[in-house]
């Protein structure tokens, strides 16, 4: 019995995605963002895109979480996950609309991106963009959109990064 169920654990974690290991921040010289004052800093060499996902996450970063909101395509007051996260997105472009958490398990490509990076399951979802985690929980501050170099675990999480990304 035991050897069955130490078989079926880890078949069972990779079927649901659950393998998912936790986010880690790791700076690389010339390939990592670093925070400043509650803002991040992109790397001088990155894509314009990645640029401007940096760029839409300081706009909104401190800004008050509230379930349900930045879910219009405009500014909003504050941001729930997602929220944040499609912001990010379609700041850079590379998104349309916005998407829930669920929806985000589904989104662009399978897998850790080269620069930007989705970490979703159902109820939660958070971002690294050139290695800095944009996410409104587990930060060590106030909930809300900021970034943040704190590691945080991801049981449930699966990896998506936009297509090309």
């Amino acid at each position: 019995m035991i050897l069955r169920a130490l078989f079926l654990l880890p078949l069972l974690a990779l079927l649901t995605g659950c393998g998912c290991p936790g986010y880690t921040y790791r700076y690389v010289p010339g390939r990592t963002a670093v925070k400043q004052g509650g803002y991040a800093m992109a790397p001088p060499d990155a894509p314009p895109e990645v640029q401007a996902a940096i760029a839409a996450g300081n706009r909104i970063a401190g800004l008050p979480y509230c379930y349900g909101a930045g879910h219009g395509t405009d500014e909003d007051c504050a941001y729930d996950c997602s929220g944040a996260a499609s912001y990010v997105l379609r700041g850079a472009g590379l998104m349309r609309g916005v998407r829930t958490s669920r929806e985000f398990r589904r989104y662009g490509d399978a897998g850790p991106g080269e620069w930007i990076t989705i970490w979703a399951k159902r109820g939660h979802v958070f971002l690294s963009v050139a290695g800095l985690r944009f996410d409104t929980g587990w930060t060590g501050g106030p909930r809300g959109p900021q970034w943040t170099t704190r590691d945080r675990p991801a049981a449930g999480c699966v990896q998506r990064h936009p297509s090309g990304w």
